[in-house]
């Protein structure tokens, strides 16, 4: 594993509730005087229902500016100690937003904790609120010029992608990368819909796109990359590792990003997403490099960043072979 957290890498796919460590999110849930439910069972698979309800408990612990201000410096610290040169957290400040004084201070208190260090904020919406709520959302990230991208999170099942047309419109206008979730639950044809009607330039997860050909042509052609969090997938019965057909991706010319999606709910960070890489899925050691530079090609990181961080993959790879 040690190898791997020298592995310059970005990690692209990270909610903010699910990058809360455990710990922090005890104390907070102490302190607001919050119940917990039992951690996410890992060993067999649950409902997505089961996810959200512990996401949806994990983010009520998060109940003043300084409790989201903390979460964000944890977070990037605990990336950068996995070797991430760039990170980008993902945040609805939806829910936020009436405890902390409506979505200006939401999304302000996490770029002020992003403020000088290596990250950017993707302003999320909801596969299951509105278009017209994404539409607000999409027109508000774009007043800040540290936002660097617009997404939609949530179960895909529960909207509809013309729905969204114009909130990413706007955001993509305005030069925002388009980063939707898309192809966890539903078919392939809908991430090729999340490219084509709504110009994602990532696909959150895509699994259903990963052994449709027309779908893997279609990503190839557009170099639409992949985030793919490996540890979300056996828990929620949507893949197993040995299933993700990585290398595929890969030699068909389609972008990867791995990345740790909830790693308070999957107990795992992105380097544990390499390693599973590694030793369960079978990559090697140049395909892992691949996938760290294509972490840092299709980010907003600035380019004197994903110009060292390449360079810096090249030396890890002389350093390794």
């Amino acid at each position: 594993m040690d190898d791997l957290r020298q592995l310059p890498k970005a990690n692209l796919h990270l909610h903010l509730t699910g990058s809360m460590r455990p710990e922090t999110l005890v104390e907070l849930a102490a302190v607001h005087g919050l119940s917990l439910p039992p951690p996410f069972p890992m060993g067999e698979a649950h409902p997505w229902e089961a996810f959200q309800t512990r996401y949806d408990t994990a983010r009520a612990a998060i109940r003043s500016t300084d409790d989201l201000h903390r979460v964000v410096t944890e977070a990037i610290d605990d990336n950068l100690a996995d070797g991430c040169t760039w990170l980008e957290i993902q945040l609805d400040p939806t829910s936020y937003a009436p405890l902390l004084g409506g979505f200006e201070p939401v999304i302000e208190t996490a770029l002020d904790a992003m403020d000088g260090k290596p990250c950017g904020l993707i302003v999320a919406s909801s596969w299951a609120r509105s278009g017209e709520h994404a539409t607000e959302l999409a027109r508000l990230a774009t007043r800040y010029t540290k936002v660097v991208g617009f997404g939609l999170s949530n179960d895909e099942r529960r909207g509809s992608v013309p729905d969204f047309v114009e909130a990413f419109r706007i955001a993509t206008d305005a030069g925002l990368i388009s980063v939707p979730h898309g192809g966890f639950y539903t078919e392939s044809w809908h991430v090729r819909a999340c490219v084509d009607q709504l110009g994602a330039r990532r696909i959150g997860h895509g699994l259903t796109a990963m052994r449709d050909e027309r779908t893997v042509r279609h990503l190839a052609d557009r170099q639409v990359a992949l985030e793919v969090c490996p540890t979300s997938y056996p828990p929620l019965g949507v893949a197993s590792y040995e299933s993700l057909p990585i290398g595929d991706l890969l030699n068909a010319g389609v972008p990867v990003a791995l990345a740790s999606d909830d790693p308070l709910l999957f107990g795992a960070g992105v380097v544990a997403q390499y390693v599973i890489a590694r030793e369960v899925i079978g990559l090697s050691d140049k395909q892992l490099a691949a996938i760290a530079t294509h972490s840092i090609k299709v980010s907003a990181a600035p380019e004197d960043v994903r110009r060292n961080t390449v360079e810096a993959i090249e030396s890890w790879c002389a350093t390794i072979h």
